[in-house]
């Protein structure tokens, strides 16, 4: 269990970040490659993303050095995901080559302690090894993350439109109520499920919340408490299918909210209140947006392939599901009904 304390001032600073963190996102795919768990839900990434790699020879790259670096393991060093790869990839990258070399052998140290560092990481305390493995982030961030950048988008934006909402109705403690069935906000502490008995004081430094398409049923956070405090959670949350329907998620949204005037005047309110539902949590499958909207699976299809046409929602195929998001296009069409005058 992982408590994070606030106190007033953290409230006040704590915010959601404005995109996904791309060297957050390359750690969790490698994590995703070294799992089954989850695996129905990145199937068709998982067999895409290997094939890219085979084709561009990038095998040994991640099997003798990310995979290593990156173990889906309770401890991996904090310089790979540094708090400046929120303002994009290169600025991360640069970050990592800059990191100074004590910190660098302090973690290594770490991680050679509670996991075993590969025998080869020793040559990260220098600026050449360092350059070294930012090349191969960046690669494996083109073969495996970049082709992802639409949903990635799409379901952070999603995400961030729910939690406004929450912030709007009721305030930070609002967002941070919603964040979902794997954190429980119990003012002024926010538990979380976690791996390993951890407690994190804020001190005055707020939160920066960052929704993560690859982040799987666990939210991560740096293992040294003196860093910017930053809580990497999972967009999809569903722990494993259920017998009724074979690749849903349980923890799928209970009732959309009721689509506007203006939605429902420019859409019909069938297909409004299908993307109020996919505006829920992060997403919704087929099978969902039937049962919140009162239709049949094969019509409820219909209505959410005309508004993906549309550029409205996106759609994902995992294993025999698809999961429907609203892309930015969308969720900006969303807010601006429910902020026109009545």
């Amino acid at each position: 269990m992982l408590r994070i304390h606030f106190t007033d001032a953290d409230l006040g600073k704590t915010r959601m970040s404005a995109t996904f963190d791309p060297l957050w996102e390359v750690a969790s795919s490698l994590h995703r490659l070294q799992s089954r768990g989850g695996r129905w839900a990145y199937a068709d990434w998982y067999r895409t993303t290997l094939e890219r790699v085979h084709k561009r020879g990038l095998n040994r790259l991640l099997r003798e050095v990310l995979l290593p670096l990156f173990p889906r393991a309770v401890y991996f060093p904090d310089f790979l995901t540094p708090s400046q790869s929120e303002h994009g990839l290169e600025a991360g990258l640069e970050s990592i080559l800059g990191t100074p070399r004590h910190r660098v052998e302090r973690e290594l140290a770490l991680f050679t302690h509670i996991v075993g560092a590969p025998p080869w990481a020793g040559r990260l305390t220098g600026i050449a090894g360092r350059e070294e493995l930012v090349r191969a982030i960046r690669t494996y961030y083109e073969a495996a993350v970049a082709p992802c950048d639409d949903p990635l988008r799409a379901r952070t934006e999603a995400e961030r439109a729910a939690r406004a909402r929450d912030l709007l109705d009721g305030g930070v403690h609002g967002m941070l109520a919603g964040l979902g069935p794997t954190m429980r906000w119990r003012p002024p502490v926010l538990y979380v499920d976690y791996p390993a008995e951890h407690d994190l004081r804020l001190n005055g430094r707020g939160l920066r919340l960052v929704p993560s398409y690859f982040c799987w049923r666990t939210p991560v956070t740096m293992a040294n408490p003196e860093l910017p405090p930053v809580l990497f959670y999972p967009l999809l949350r569903a722990s494993s299918p259920t017998a009724a329907e074979p690749h849903a998620r349980p923890h799928g949204p209970a009732g959309p909210d009721a689509p506007t005037a203006p939605l429902t005047a420019l859409l019909g309110r069938t297909r409004a209140t299908v993307l109020c539902a996919a505006a829920a949590g992060a997403g919704a499958t087929t099978g969902e947006l039937a049962r919140a909207v009162g239709v049949s699976v094969s019509s409820a299809s219909k209505h959410a392939t005309v508004l993906r046409e549309a550029g409205l929602l996106s759609s994902s195929r995992y294993a025999a599901s698809v999961l429907h998001t609203l892309t930015p296009v969308g969720a900006s069409a969303l807010r601006a009904s429910r902020s026109a005058p009545a």
